[in-house]
């Protein structure tokens, strides 16, 4: 049977190891070359798990000239874990403060809202003039065509239409005179032929 691959978090314990071991400053290719000689950390693999215990804190970077080093020594984890510690508690001491806020204003809130006669009643009376207002928009969507809003929409619409009736009446008649003296035609043939009665143009 194959021997099993290390996951990525033994990974990253046995490569920190390697700087706390020996307590030394690596590049990264030397620690690709001790990675698999040490702790059997596949060479190909230092970089990318060297470069997550750097962003999670656990080792040091520094650039000297054109070369880049790396460092971790055993109480550097102490300090991490020290300072993530400090943070923990400075968000707990945040939370407990406003929680207390909190606390404060509600007691306030009661204070100010103390049962009485008077509040009971006029709590009452406005749920009651909710369910009434309720009942009265239901009752007016019912009659919808009565809705005054509605009636002024359709009597703008009524005045735009006649306008409109006017407008192409107009139209027609100028369209048969000037058809009727162009070709010498009486005007009340063409209302015959095209079945339009005398009363076409009265539109009141």
């Amino acid at each position: 049977m194959a021997p099993r691959g290390l996951s990525a978090e033994e990974k990253r314990v046995r490569l920190l190891e390697i700087f706390h071991e020996t307590k030394d400053f690596f590049q990264l290719k030397e620690l690709e070359k001790l990675g698999p000689k040490m702790k059997g950390i596949v060479s190909q693999s230092v970089k990318e798990v060297l470069q997550s215990l750097v962003d999670d804190g656990h080792v040091s970077s520094d650039k000297v000239g054109s070369s880049n080093f790396f460092w971790s020594f055993p109480s550097q984890r102490g300090t991490v874990l020290q300072n993530r510690l400090e943070t923990v508690k400075e968000t707990r001491d945040a939370h407990q403060k406003q929680l207390a806020e909190l606390r404060t204003n509600i007691e306030k809130e009661r204070a100010a809202r103390l049962e009485s006669e008077e509040r009971t009643a006029a709590l009452q009376n406005l749920s009651d003039l909710k369910k009434e207002l309720q009942t009265l928009e239901d009752e007016l969507a019912q009659y919808g065509a009565c809705d005054p809003v509605k009636i002024e929409e359709k009597k703008r619409a009524l005045v735009l239409a006649k306008e409109a009736a006017i407008r192409w009446t107009d139209n027609y008649s100028m369209l048969l005179s000037h058809f009727c003296r162009q070709n010498a035609i009486e005007p009340a043939d063409i209302r015959r032929y095209l079945e339009i009665d005398e009363e076409y143009e009265d539109i009141s």
